[in-house]
């Protein structure tokens, strides 16, 4: 008895098949089966994976997918609702004809008709019907429809209909069976159609997951989809347990009225062949001008960039430009750097930034000299061969920067270029991941989240962790797994789902560009913001033979180029950053201070430190410390630290490793150091020794061990003569050998990291040089995340720069210059439209300052401009140019307001008003007077702030307490944000911290026994922070928890994945708790007897628990003062002591807690 299985549900059905395409072919090949489809709901995700996986088995795959049929045009948007929206229809690939009009047919139900679903219509269906064999589909196809609801005849019809769109033998009723009471209807209604109209049966079935036991896991996986618990009641399930990979003889189990319909599937399986071709480029032609071929064009450019850049032209030059441009022509892909050099070309004549390269193609002398890096190969010993190896022939990878605010910009034109159905963005897949899947399953089996929390905590935060790696790992995840059958048995669940796609997004940068129409070669998806983009991934695409470019958005370079355009509007210099010196003494001594906010790739904390134990003195010292920076080549940072500042302990194993490992202090810090070692003592070519690297990297031990042979002693078939040959003692040869397969592992690209310390040095050049409009443009950059504003007002504090309110006379949209300050932006106040502060600049720019509030609402006529917006710039300080305190403002603007309007509604009903009537020096007797009121007090200013900027400007509550906090806490909010970088917290989960700052919220909560815990938003100098206080801690310090306390807390970090982490509080002490003393200096002792008396007359005033110390200046002696004088220091104590005695004189210095 034969059978094939055609309608299946792979992993590819995004949660809703749990079918893995791995175990799937496995299984059928275990089922002795020779065929197999895919048929995942409106998407071909899957089939190039499935193709390769039955293609290695030994299968016939054959590629499909189950369609959602609109019940009448895919354009139409309203015909059917609830279950009437779509019918299923499974569709196969006979051929290739078939798999071509099964992405056309796939793609446009994306492009087209998607509505809820991706939909076709049966015009499509017709349109592109042939090579294709259809299935009437489950319950939901159409032909089922119409026979559970006893509608037979239409049922016919549509069978019919079907029928006539795919031909004669091309259509098949499907009998399915699992246990469902309709399907026993249907069936036997499909028999007697088959009678009536002779079109063929086939039986199928709906497999969504593998195996009979992977019932349970699949259920989970349903839950997770849709939101719900298992314990819910009502939820969408798949009852029965039947759903998974059935033997041919369990089909005849189910089905001995029909075998001829199992007998189908297989002749169906007979028919479908499809052949999918790889490896062979599809790169579109560039248009060369008249005259030219590709090849001379490209000659030309290159030639002519080499003139330019290069003075004189060396015969080695020549040499080396002619080897690469004759390798690229040989690997077919002139017209590839020709397509790229237009791309940059364009953003760089339109003023949009470009990154200096990115990746191995900085290794190219092609790419320096058409302009499309800006990094010289030959200064920096960058290799050809790490980016294009004429021994391997794979596509080059030309990943560009630009920009990141003017990215888009550049993908417009490049869509506009080659046409916008030939240019697309690309699919990637989110996947369910270790910690992330045992979050799932403990949701939906409704376990308690402290403990899931803890179970998903025990699995290490390591690249590519499994579930199964973690307990080999961890023996205490272990433990409990082997122990605590709930633990086990959530494991278990999250190790069958572990892995599945889960949702699908866009690349961040990705774009495919090609010869033809896209869809000619690849299926079309949506994404969720309506762009198209690819069905396949980016490894698929290059794998298929297209041309994939990464057009990246880089942030920095964005800040680079707003901190140079304020650099020439503030101080009217032009700086060009190509130009700059790229090894100015003063720069990298900057960076060896570890003070490197904002520089990027060198703001993280270790690096910082790194920094500050590195001490940079010429650029290849920041691109190696770039490179070591990694888990793994941190390893070595003490062994190259050492090199650099002690050269005497540096030692060679053989005198021609000195020329390639000089530059780096006897290490291997990048791989083609490994590339220049294995040709210049084995003798290999550049391109058979980038494989050799290739092999290391990837931990190839069979070709490690096979290609030590020829590196030690020589391989004459392959024209390598070997380390011995070379005049190299084979035990050192054997022992540089070991070294590099231990450094490969973690070698990082120089190429790569050598472009990347060229951005990372001019930004600290403009930071050192021009601080102010550096960090006012790397502000601007971070505009919509005010921690992180916060974070860097902090630095500017630090480095002493004045960093001023917004205002609507001198300020910009963005954050600007004004007299070696920084004017905080117009368009970070809250509630207030981008367009109108664009209009406020351009109002001001054309027509002059603005003079009063009534002269500001009468000229910005925008219809967003009202009381709200009013009150926020009141708040926001940006009316302080006006006349007026903010208290003043605050009162008379509601009635500004109101009086603009009326004048308007006057002036439009031609009616005049009083104001009109009198002269010019009386109309000020006439205008809203401002009351006689005194300023708000700063707190009530800096809260006003803090409302509508979510930053403090003009101070801070807590800056006098920053002495004490910087003494007694062990962690600030800003360490419990995830780094940028890492995407790690500073904080390490379980650990225990004192942090410090003001309560600004406090949500209570009760637990299930009914009692009392809270969760608080505390506040520091750079951030906030959530604490959570459990009831038994809430209890003991229910009076300090109040909103507006400024208190310290210690705790234990709760360490979180993709948020901020929290602490879990264990102490609290009020900052007035604090350790504090109390200083008064003296010149002498005989001026302290003069004051003594005065001195306690005032120290009695505010008795209290803070010690009180005198310090004679002369003689550098201090006197702790008894007891009974220990006073309470605040503000109107300590103004009267320094009315006294001098503000000078008077100090309060912080002590730090020793028992918190």
């Amino acid at each position: 008895m034969n059978f094939t299985h055609l309608h299946v549900h792979t992993e590819y059905s995004l949660l809703d098949g749990s079918n893995k395409i791995t175990e799937y072919v496995e299984r059928v090949k275990e089922l002795g089966m020779d065929s197999a489809a895919i048929t995942d709901h409106g998407v071909m995700y899957g089939c190039i994976d499935f193709y390769r996986a039955c293609k290695a088995a030994g299968i016939n795959p054959i590629l499909g997918c189950e369609v959602y049929v609109a019940p009448s045009s895919r354009f139409d948007r309203e015909t059917g609702a609830g279950e009437d929206r779509y019918y299923h229809l499974v569709l196969l690939a006979e051929n290739n004809q078939g798999y071509s009009n099964l992405m056309k047919i796939v793609s446009k139900s994306f492009v087209e008709g998607f509505y809820y679903k991706p939909r076709v219509d049966l015009a499509l269906l017709r349109e592109y019907h042939e090579g294709i064999i259809a299935l009437s589909a489950c319950l939901a196809g159409e032909v089922a429809r119409y026979l559970t609801r006893g509608m037979y005849e239409e049922g016919k019809k549509a069978a019919l209909r079907y029928e006539e769109i795919f031909g004669k033998g091309n259509f098949f009723l499907e009998l399915q069976d699992h246990g469902i009471s309709q399907q026993q209807t249907v069936n036997q209604q499909l028999l007697r159609m088959h009678q009536e109209t002779g079109i063929d049966l086939v039986a199928t079935n709906d497999v969504h997951y593998t195996y009979a036991e992977d019932e349970a896991p699949h259920d989970i996986l349903l839950c997770i989809q849709t939101g719900k618990k298992l314990s819910d009641e009502n939820r969408m399930r798949y009852v029965g347990g039947q759903y998974y990979v059935k033997s041919a003889e369990q089909m005849a189990e189910l089905f001995p009225y029909a075998l001829e319909a199992l007998e189908n599937t297989y002749k169906i399986g007979q028919r479908c062949h499809v052949d999918i071709e790889f490896g062979v480029t599809k790169l579109p032609k560039y248009d060369v001008p008249e005259g030219y071929t590709s090849w001379e064009y490209l000659n030309k450019l290159c030639f002519e960039g080499l003139e330019e850049r290069y003075q004189p032209v060396t015969e080695e030059l020549r040499q080396r430009l002619s080897y690469e441009l004759d390798t690229i022509k040989n690997m077919g892909y002139v017209d590839y750097f020709l397509i790229v050099w237009d791309f940059i070309k364009y953003a760089r004549d339109h003023g949009i930034m470009v990154g200096p390269g990115r990746g191995s193609a900085a290794g190219s002398l092609v790419s320096y000299t058409l302009g499309i890096t800006k990094l010289d190969p030959m200064r920096y010993d960058l290799l050809f061969e790490r980016f294009l190896n004429p021994e391997r022939v794979s596509m080059p990878d030309i990943d560009v920067d630009f920009c990141f605010e003017r990215r888009q910009e550049v993908i417009d034109y490049v869509v506009k270029k080659y046409g916008k159905d030939r240019v697309v963005q690309i699919v990637t897949f989110g996947t369910l991941a270790a910690r992330g899947v045992i979050r799932d399953v403990g949701r939906v089996l409704d376990m308690p989240y402290s403990q899931v929390d803890t179970i998903a905590k025990m699995i290490p935060t390591e690249l590519n962790i499994t579930i199964d790696l973690a307990l080999k790992k961890n023996p205490e995840l272990a433990k409990v797994y082997e122990e605590d059958p709930e633990i086990h048995h959530l494991i278990d669940m999250a190790k069958r789902l572990e892995g599945l796609p889960r949702h699908t997004s866009m690349h961040a940068a990705g774009v495919v560009i090609s010869q033809k129409d896209v869809d000619e070669y690849v299926p079309l998806s949506r994404a969720a913001d309506g762009t198209i983009t690819t069905q396949f991934t980016m490894t698929t695409l290059e794998e298929l033979g297209l041309l994939k470019m990464d057009f990246l958005g880089l942030r920095t370079l964005t800040v680079i180029q707003n901190a140079v355009e304020l650099v020439e509007a503030d101080k009217g210099i032009h700086l060009d950053m190509d130009a700059i010196d790229y090894n100015d003494p003063k720069v990298l001594d900057s960076l060896g201070t570890g003070h490197t906010d904002g520089v990027f790739q060198l703001e993280s904390g270790g690096m910082k430190s790194f920094m500050k134990e590195l001490k940079p003195q010429s650029l290849e010292d920041v691109i190696a410390g770039i490179s070591l920076y990694r888990p793994g080549p941190m390893d070595f940072i003490p062994q190259y630290i050492r090199g650099k500042n002690h050269p005497e302990t540096i030692t060679y194993d053989c005198p021609q490793l000195e020329p390639i490992l000089k530059a780096t202090y006897g290490c291997i810090v990048y791989q083609e150091q490994v590339m220049q070692i294995v040709r210049n003592l084995g003798g290999y070519t550049l391109g058979r020794s980038d494989l050799l690297r290739r092999a290391m990297s990837k931990k190839k031990a069979s070709v490690m061990e096979k290609e030590r042979q020829s590196f030690v002693y020589g391989n004459e078939e392959e024209g390598v003569p070997g380390c011995i040959n070379n005049g190299i003692d084979e035990k050192i040869a054997n022992r540089i050998y070991d070294n590099m397969i231990d450094f490969a592992k973690y070698a990082f690209n120089k190429s790569h990291a050598a472009a990347y310390a060229v951005v990372s040095y001019q930004t600290a050049f403009l930071k050192y040089y021009y601080p102010v409009e550096f960090m006012a443009a790397l502000m601007t950059s971070v505009i919509d995340n005010p921690g992180k504003v916060s974070e860097y007002i902090f630095t500017c504090r630090k480095m002493g720069i004045q960093i001023l309110p917004p205002d609507i006379n001198r300020g910009e949209t963005v954050f600007s210059v004004d007299h070696g300050a920084i004017r905080y932006a117009l368009a970070a106040i809250k509630s207030i439209g981008k367009s109108v502060i664009d209009e406020i600049v351009k109002e001001r720019k054309t027509n002059g300052k603005f003079v009063s509030m009534k002269d500001f609402v009468t000229r910005i006529n925008n219809k967003d401009i009202n009381k709200r917006s009013l009150e926020n710039f009141i708040k926001a300080g940006a009316f302080d140019c006006l006349e007026g305190n903010r208290r003043q403002q605050m009162m008379v603007y509601p009635l500004v307001m109101e009086s603009a309007i009326q004048e308007k509604k006057n002036m439009m009903a031609g009616q005049m008003s009083l104001f009109d009537l009198v002269g010019e020096e009386d109309k000020k007797d006439y205008e809203i007077q401002l009351p006689k009121v005194e300023e708000y007090d700063q707190d009530t200013l800096l809260n006003f702030e803090k409302e509508v900027l979510g930053i403090y400007i003009s101070g801070h509550p807590l800056e006098k307490y920053r002495a004490l906090m910087e003494k007694n806490v062990t962690a600030w909010t800003s360490d419990f944000q995830p780094d940028e970088e890492t995407g790690f917290p500073k904080v390490k989960d379980g650990v225990k911290a004192i942090i410090g700052g003001m309560i600004t919220e406090k949500k209570v909560k009760y637990t299930r026994t009914n009692k009392v815990m809270a969760f608080l938003t505390l506040e520091d100098l750079v951030g906030i922070v959530e604490v959570v206080v459990f009831p038994r801690d809430y209890e003991k310090n229910q009076r300090l928890i109040e909103v507006d306390n400024k208190v310290l807390i210690q705790g234990r970090i709760s360490a979180e994945d993709d948020r901020a982490s929290k602490l879990i509080c264990e102490k609290i002490r009020s900052f007035d708790e604090m350790p504090r003393e109390l200083w008064i200096q003296f010149e002498s002792r005989q001026d302290y007897a003069q004051k003594d008396e005065e001195l306690t007359q005032l120290l009695r005033e505010s008795p209290g628990r803070n010690e009180v110390v005198v310090y004679l200046k002369d003689v550098k002696a201090m006197k702790r003062l008894p007891v009974s004088y220990n006073v309470q220091i605040e503000d109107g104590m300590l103004a009267k002591l320094a009315g006294k005695f001098g503000g000078q004189n008077v100090k309060v210095v912080e002590r730090v807690l020793k028992n918190f």
